[in-house]
């Protein structure tokens, strides 16, 4: 399935039914007074989470989603029924912008969540509310108000704990081929991954984490170049960033260290908190090295960077040092999970009856 993660749609709640100016006419009752009743309030339309979907495709063909209209308000003080409302299914992690102010409406991060994005009009008043002692033969009713038209933007934003960065080739898919069930595209050639992937890390009952890989990122990504820009938002909601580098470059005149400044001088330049998660450094392609040599050449590259975090040398293609990365980072994981109960526990107001 092509991998959609943008999408623009319209949307229109119902308009909320007119209030209805009639009289009550019944034989020997001359003057029954006013019996116009209340139209019904228009639907709504709301984007439900649906874990199932992993795409944004189907918003490619249909753009338009319209709620249905209030009914009128009628006589005998009969009320218009209320508009259904729409529900449209949508992917976890999908982030609604209004297109026209720029607002962004709210993130559907849950199975069954339900995020109002246009309300319905509310209903008109029948003339039996405007009866008084000094009026009671009203002719006055109110119509239904409008309902909310929007144009939304619609952003698939991964939900995964932990992204991998790295320029292209540096192995990130063949990492997350090694730790995970998923297979993506492997291959000796740059911008194999033109799409994100998604891989379910497992170490355990009830110890399992996910990872992303996105496409490789380049020197002047935030200026629009390569692949990887697209992409790079679908980090945004990661606890945790593994920086691959690719130790046993093809070109030998390729220098290690300018690549992990280049990439986090782009990651920067993108905005946003992404620059301030925590970063650990993954040193790859150990196995196409003598041991000194990569020794040496590790060595040369924290010294340069001045790294302060962790440091892991690996082989994505023969799981050398793996077991050792995947472990520990679900250890931190766990830890930061248990970090953020205890902090929305002290933000919750307390409940006397509780």
């Amino acid at each position: 399935m092509k991998f959609v993660d943008e999408a623009t749609i319209k949307v229109e709640a119902g308009d909320g039914g007119n209030g209805c100016a009639s009289f009550r006419r019944e034989k020997y009752i001359p003057r029954g007074g006013p019996d116009g009743g209340d139209g019904g309030d228009g639907g709504s339309v709301y984007l439900v989470g649906e874990e199932g979907l992993n795409t944004l495709i189907d918003f490619r063909y249909q753009r338009h989603y319209r709620a249905e209209r209030g009914q009128n308000g009628m006589g005998r003080q009969k009320y218009g029924h209320k508009g259904e409302s729409l529900y449209v299914r949508v992917p976890l992690g999908t982030r609604v912008t209004d297109l026209d102010t720029g607002e962004i409406i709210g993130d559907v991060l849950e199975q069954g969540q339900q995020l109002l994005v246009a309300k319905g009009g509310e209903h008109g008043l029948g003339n039996v509310h405007f009866k008084s002692s000094t009026n009671r033969a009203p002719r006055q009713c109110t119509s239904g108000t409008p309902g909310e038209r929007r144009e939304l933007k619609l952003e698939l934003l991964l939900l995964a704990d932990v992204g991998l960065l790295g320029m292209p080739n540096a192995g990130k898919s063949s990492l997350i081929s090694k730790v995970s069930s998923a297979r993506p595209k492997v291959a000796d050639y740059p911008f194999t991954t033109l799409h994100p992937n998604l891989g379910v890390v497992s170490l355990g009952e009830g110890r399992s984490f996910v990872i992303a890989d996105i496409p490789g990122v380049i020197e002047g990504a935030a200026e629009g170049a390569g692949l990887g820009i697209q992409f790079l938002k679908h980090l945004s909601r990661t606890r945790l960033l593994l920086h691959l580098v690719d130790m046993a470059p093809l070109d030998e005149s390729v220098d290690p260290t300018e690549q992990v400044q280049r990439i986090w001088a782009e990651v920067e330049k993108f905005g946003g908190d992404l620059a301030g998660r925590e970063r650990w450094l993954v040193l790859n392609k150990k196995d196409l090295l003598p041991a000194d040599e990569f020794a040496q050449r590790r060595d040369n590259l924290l010294q340069r960077l001045d790294w302060q975090g962790p440091v892991y040398s690996i082989s994505a293609v023969t799981g050398e040092g793996t077991e050792q990365l995947v472990g520990d980072l679900m250890s931190r994981l766990e830890a930061m999970r248990a970090e953020q109960a205890v902090t929305t526990a002290e933000d919750e107001p307390w409940d006397p009856l509780a």
